[in-house]
């Protein structure tokens, strides 16, 4: 198979030629950071909704930012809680600029699909539901009603419900989660795939065996009483900027840090907090005393590697490094992890990492010494072939410690969208537990279908292959949030009907079945009125804290409705005025669907009591608050896996796939990467100097990167980016790395997570061949 590359298409209306690079910074935040954010700010939203906006951001009584997932700390919080990309995600958010019927009016869809995707995304927020009809090229006004009316006509004509695919993207607030997962279920499937799918399912299922819940086991307060904190794979100067301060408290408490990245980032290295007077005028604080810099799939190798040398060292002093108390009270299978461990060959562990034994042995000293170590992740591990195993071997290092359920120590999965993991408490998964679905069933009078539904891979393929026509978006930009970008094009392509329930114009809107409907929806800044009275909206961030978001800021439009109000008018329209939910005092008042949640959600009792807590409140962790392991023994499991690793074939590099610092997820916020020098362009690859040599090439050369990818039938595919920029790099020789969604083309639909099936983003083979232009 060869692939097309529709992302050349999508930015050919700016001159790629025209990029800049310069040297990569080496610190994060910062003077620099202030100015970016109001200079954002103000040219989306002007000076006086800047200001409305951004000192409500973050806030007890404001709303919670619409980007990360990083939690507050507890108590008053700083009048400027925000960072500088929650800065841009809020201006993208309240621009004043709209997209009315006008626009598309001027616009065809053809003229649309050869914009870039930076380009639509600044042309502002929706404000009228709009239809693409069969054989039309022109968006057109589309009444409530009659969007509804269309929508249910199609569900209901489906000669099975699980033909249906409805997608979650982690900005949903809980109470609209809870209502899509009910009508869905009350339509009769579990086809709930969401965001989770392609970033933490491989946590959630690690996790899951080894501890018994798929959630991280720390606070923030946890962090800064930690003395090691292991930052693994994750950027947190670009993707979760606000942990940095929480990191600079950890070092001033004496904390060291291990940053284990093949980049060298610059929020790894450095941090200048613009609300201190050393984040102004200062060096600011260096963040890593340690930086891995690890061959891409190395990590678990990495891990294992540490565990022999934390053995040995317990031999040589006998309960000094494994907490035997722990270990035989609260832990399973240890002695076949201690068997396989003290095998692992550890000049395989240096070949397959790239660091040397001296490194190797400092690294385990860090764990050794610390007596409360906290383990943070993000993508860097989850999108591997073997991210399960790999977590479940990090895990193992804590187990062995003991650093599970006692202050400052635990797991620490970073998540990316700001209500993702609130997403999946609320019922957005395909496999929910029979305890939850019988729970929903007995509140609400339904018959849920326990047949599981299919994530976002499957989804892919059952759209693909006839076996799936009706797709429903739920916030996020499937079209270039998923892998295999023409494979998802043409899925989404075959369907008879594909809706999107959005704030702004995406490439998901010009990628449509033969019927295509937008649905405009209120986001997090946006005042919600329900029948005169204002409503408030709840989400849960990284850590399991629970707290109420308030909108404030003047929408964009009377037409545009709540993501509430759209699943419960949908549902009407969909189920009959006979369904025994009551989704029109849903909708009337929020209160109630939390009432709802409170007598389904496990941990949620009492649920609007809590939430209105000044902090909100934190869901039940048994690992964390007592050391009950939810798993198959009753204990913490200790995980045996064979060790893997990614050799580089001859000729060929490894490709992870990235955010630049000027985008969140698939949302651009423009064309530049401050931290990495590039300047105009995203149509990069970051190279080591060595690899440029080795394969005859120069710095600027241009270049198309073709994936490899052997499928089950043993055939080789091919799949091609064209025209990127080759940028001299700190990467391990034979690893690469490019921006996506640029180069989610080149990631196989087929080329998945074990266990988890969540797409390998971070291993993807390929070569450099001379540009074609």
């Amino acid at each position: 198979m060869t692939g097309r590359d529709v992302t050349r298409d999508i930015d050919a209306s700016y001159d790629e030629h025209a990029v800049v690079t310069t040297g990569a910074e080496h610190e994060a935040a910062g003077v620099k950071a202030v100015l970016v954010s109001m200079q954002r700010g103000l040219s989306s939203m002007g000076p006086l909704r800047t200001a409305a906006a951004l000192v409500r951001l973050n806030q007890r009584h404001g709303f919670d930012c619409p980007g990360c997932a990083w939690p507050e700390e507890h108590g008053g919080r700083k009048f400027a809680e925000f960072c500088e990309n929650g800065a841009k995600a809020v201006a993208e958010e309240a621009t004043k600029r709209v997209v009315t019927p006008e626009f598309f009016a001027r616009h065809s869809i053809s003229d649309l699909a050869a914009r870039p995707e930076y380009w639509l995304s600044q042309q502002g927020r929706l404000t009228h539901p709009m239809v693409l009809r069969a054989g039309d090229d022109h968006y057109r006004p589309i009444s409530w009603d009659h969007a509804y009316h269309v929508i249910a006509q199609h569900l209901n004509a489906l000669a099975s419900p699980d033909e249906a695919v409805f997608y979650t993207s982690g900005r949903t607030s809980n109470e609209a989660a809870f209502l899509y997962q009910l009508l869905v279920r009350s339509f009769g499937t579990n086809n709930l795939p969401d965001c989770s799918n392609m970033c933490h399912e491989s946590s959630g299922a690690s996790l899951s065996e080894s501890i018994g819940i798929g959630k991280g086991s720390v606070t923030v307060e946890d962090l800064a009483l930690a003395d090691l904190i292991v930052i693994a794979g994750q950027n947190p100067g670009t993707n979760h900027p606000r942990m940095l301060s929480v990191l600079e408290k950890a070092k001033e408490n004496g904390a060291k840090i291990i940053a284990i990245n093949p980049l060298p980032e610059a929020g790894l290295m450095r941090f200048k907090d613009p609300q201190k007077v050393h984040g102004v005028i200062g060096h600011g604080i260096g963040i890593a005393d340690e930086f891995v810099q690890i061959r891409l799939g190395g990590d678990m190798a990495l891990f294992a590697g540490v565990g022999r040398l934390m053995l040995e060292a317990d031999d040589r002093a006998p309960g000094t490094v494994i907490d035997r108390d722990f270990v035989a009270e609260h832990s399973a299978n240890f002695e076949a992890y201690e068997a396989q461990t003290r095998e692992v060959d550890i000049a395989t562990v240096l070949e397959a990492t790239g660091i040397d034994r001296e490194q190797l042995e400092r690294v385990a000293q860090m764990f050794i010494s610390s007596q409360r170590t906290v383990a943070c992740w993000a993508m860097g591990l989850t999108q591997h072939r073997h991210a399960v195993p790999m977590i479940s071997e990090l895990t193992n290092l804590l187990l062995m410690r003991g650093m599970i359920g006692k202050p400052g120590a635990g797991v620490c999965p970073v998540r990316g969208h700001s209500n993702v993991q609130g997403d999946r408490t609320m019922g957005i998964w395909e496999k929910m537990p029979e305890s939850f679905l019988s729970a929903l069933d007995s509140e609400f009078g339904i018959v849920s279908p326990r047949k599981h539904g299919m994530d976002t891979v499957d989804a892919i393929r059952a759209m693909r292959d006839g076996r799936a026509s009706v797709f429903m978006g739920m916030g996020g930009n499937f079209a270039m949030a998923t892998p295999d970008t023409d494979v998802t094009a043409l899925a989404l392509r075959s369907c008879s009907l594909t809706v999107q329930v959005s704030t702004k114009l995406n490439r998901s809107h010009l990628v449509t079945g033969t019927t295509a409907i937008i649905l405009p929806s209120l986001g997090r800044t946006d005042k919600d009125l329900q029948n005169g009275t204002k409503q408030q909206v709840t989400v849960e961030d990284s850590m399991s804290m629970v707290h109420l978001s308030r909108g404030s800021l003047q929408p964009p439009g009377p037409e545009v409705r709540s993501e509430v109000a759209i699943v419960a008018q949908l549902a009407r329209a969909v189920l009959g005025p006979d369904h025994p939910v009551p989704w029109e005092r849903f909708q009337a008042d929020y209160d109630r669907i939390r009432d709802a949640i409170a007598a389904v959600v496990p941990g949620c009792a009492d649920y609007n009591r809590k939430v209105r807590q000044p902090d909100g409140f934190q869901l039940p962790h048994p690992p964390r608050d007592s050391r009950e392991f939810d798993t198959s023994t009753g204990r913490a499991n200790f995980a045996v896996n064979p060790l893997e690793w990614l050799p580089v074939p001859e000729g060929r590099l490894i490709l992870q796939t990235l955010r630049s610092h000027d985008q969140y997820n698939t949302t651009i916020y423009g064309l530049d990467d401050r931290y990495r020098g590039v300047k105009g362009g995203r149509r990069v690859v970051f190279v080591n100097p060595a690899d440029i040599e080795a394969f005859g090439l120069t710095d600027g050369a241009r270049v198309d990167l073709v994936s490899e990818y052997t499928g089950e039938s043993g055939a080789l595919e091919e799949r091609r980016a064209e025209d990127f920029l080759v940028v001299p790099y700190s990467t391990p020789v034979g690893n690469a790395a490019a921006y996506y969604p640029e180069t989610n083309s080149l990631v196989p639909l087929d080329h998945t997570a074990a266990t988890s099936n969540t797409p390998v983003s971070k291993a993807i083979v390929i070569r450099l061949e001379p540009g074609r232009g």
